[in-house]
């Protein structure tokens, strides 16, 4: 199958406010951030919705479909991340969740292991008083406090380095980050990583917070309230690096069983905790449990967390996540109790 994809890039320099555009056309939101992050895959949409979004662009279709082109995957070594939401290199990422689900920890954990592989981190400090972005500000090799700033920073790496790039949501809605990235691109810089958070935890409220994303991360209050860190969404995030044409098809078979099974867990932990582990069916207790241990398997010990939890921080490679997943999935850690698998690395 040939490799397709929407050019999201110009979608964000031709239509900065997507939503209101989407919704005037007769286009649903929620289809079109699904189409931006590869969880509709472009050869499967209708026509008339990319005829819509060529038209909202002022594009031809061929300028909005790119062809051909291959997206590559950051690996963090974070397994839910790189199993459910895979980093897009070049991309936009967005984080979507409110105060307390753990985004400015998962920031500097990126921070700290992309610097490991040679990445340069430059963040631009929205206005105001910000006391949690301090506490990961020694996490970045450079803070900057206006976006004129940013360019020169950015500029002067050039592409000599992979750059990550950190900014609020409120800089997105000023339209400042695409006059920012256009900027770049106009010099050549084709290697930075964008990162958008959202402070105030007004995303949650928008069917597409940030316009066009290859990559969206949405945070979930019931896995922050347990404990279950990183607790990053594993049925509503996901990335254009999902794609089937991009995507090793092993990681895509793994990736949609298990999301399948946490799925049907969310189901019935909501039937459990109202009625109790008997009122499950005796068919449906293995998925239950199974999907149990895969929640607990997607925690994670975090270097920047070692201080606060005691726990070593763990890398965990995507072949093993793989493989880890797999097993779960086949049986192989069905007598394993829960503690055993919280907060470890591999299996």
């Amino acid at each position: 199958m040939e490799n397709i994809r929407l050019n999201v890039a110009l979608l964000r320099k031709k239509v900065p406010n997507l939503t209101t555009a989407a919704k005037s056309v007769g286009l649903r939101p929620a289809t079109v951030s699904n189409l931006c992050t590869g969880k509709i895959p472009v050869g499967r949409s209708e026509v008339r919705t990319l005829v819509a979004l060529a038209t909202l662009a002022e594009c031809s279709l061929d300028e909005l479909i790119i062809r051909g082109e291959k997206i590559d995957m950051i690996e963090t070594g974070i397994k839910t991340l790189d199993l459910f939401a895979p980093l897009a290199k070049g991309g936009t990422i967005g984080l979507v969740a409110r105060h307390g689900m753990g985004q400015l920890v998962i920031l500097a954990e990126l921070t700290h292991r992309l610097k490991q592989n040679g990445y340069a981190s430059v963040l631009l400090k929205p206005e105001g008083d910000n006391e949690d972005l301090n506490d990961i500000l020694e996490y970045y090799d450079v803070v900057v406090t206006s976006v004129d700033e940013a360019y020169e920073k950015m500029a002067g790496f050039g592409n000599q380095k992979e750059i990550m790039f950190t900014a609020d949501r409120s800089h997105v809605l000023t339209g400042e980050i695409h006059d920012l990235q256009q900027r770049l691109q106009d010099v050549g810089v084709q290697n930075v990583t964008t990162f958008l958070l959202d402070l105030k935890g007004e995303a949650m409220d928008e069917d597409l917070p940030y316009g066009p994303l290859e990559t969206l991360w949405q945070f979930d209050i019931d896995l922050a309230t347990r404990h279950k860190f990183p607790a990053i969404n594993p049925i509503y995030s996901t990335s254009s690096v999902l794609e089937g044409a991009y995507l090793d098809q092993n990681h895509l078979h793994i990736q949609q069983r298990a999301q399948k099974l946490l799925r049907r867990y969310r189901e019935l932990r909501a039937v459990v905790n109202v009625r109790g582990i008997d009122s499950v069916p005796e068919a449906e207790k293995l998925t239950y449990k199974r999907g149990e241990r895969l929640e607990a398997y997607l925690t994670q010990p975090f270097y920047v967390a070692e201080q606060f939890t005691g726990k070593k921080g763990e890398t965990v490679s995507l072949k093993n996540t793989l493989a880890d997943v797999q097993k779960i999935l086949d049986g192989s850690a069905d007598s394993k109790e829960i503690d055993q698998l919280d907060y470890i690395g591999t299996l």
